[in-house]
């Protein structure tokens, strides 16, 4: 069985207002279990809080780049990555070199198999196309050639 934990956290500085915050991280990582306190929000849930992620990262046009972070970030079992506050706040997906000046919103992803995270999220591409999408929650192999569905990643936004 595969087991997938997702977990971010973000430090609230004092010139920002917690309901940004928390909008931020809702923005991309939308029904995120949310322990919010004046300082610090952290928050946590399964695969499912990755589809929006997902969708960014297809819509920007940022698959290339996201995959390299994604990679860099892996450590055995786990992926971290930041992303920027304020791009999130916006809807945007950002990947900031370094913690930002107001901090960043820091991702973990604890997955039993965290390659095949990657390659839901961020597969390989060429000229900027999706070589393959592979289908996170349902273990089933797509060929983008043959269908243009992105595998069980629908949502109403």
């Amino acid at each position: 069985m595969r087991t997938i934990e997702v977990t971010v956290y973000s430090a609230v500085q004092l010139t920002e207002r917690v309901d940004r915050v928390v909008l931020a991280i809702e923005n991309i990582f939308p029904g995120l279990i949310m322990d919010i306190r004046t300082d610090r929000i952290d928050a946590y849930d399964g695969p499912q809080s990755l589809r929006r992620l997902h969708r960014l990262l297809r819509s920007q046009e940022i698959l290339d780049a996201a995959r390299s972070v994604l990679e860099r970030g892996q450590s055995g079992n786990i992926i971290h990555f930041q992303l920027s506050k304020q791009a999130a706040y916006m809807g945007m997906v950002s990947f900031p070199p370094q913690e930002e000046s107001l901090g960043s919103l820091h991702i973990q992803i604890q997955a039993t198999d965290p390659e095949r995270v990657i390659d839901w999220l961020a597969p390989v591409t060429e000229n900027g196309v999706a070589v393959e999408e592979i289908d996170l929650f349902e273990g089933t192999s797509d060929s983008v050639s043959n269908s243009t569905s992105y595998g069980a990643v629908e949502e109403d936004v």
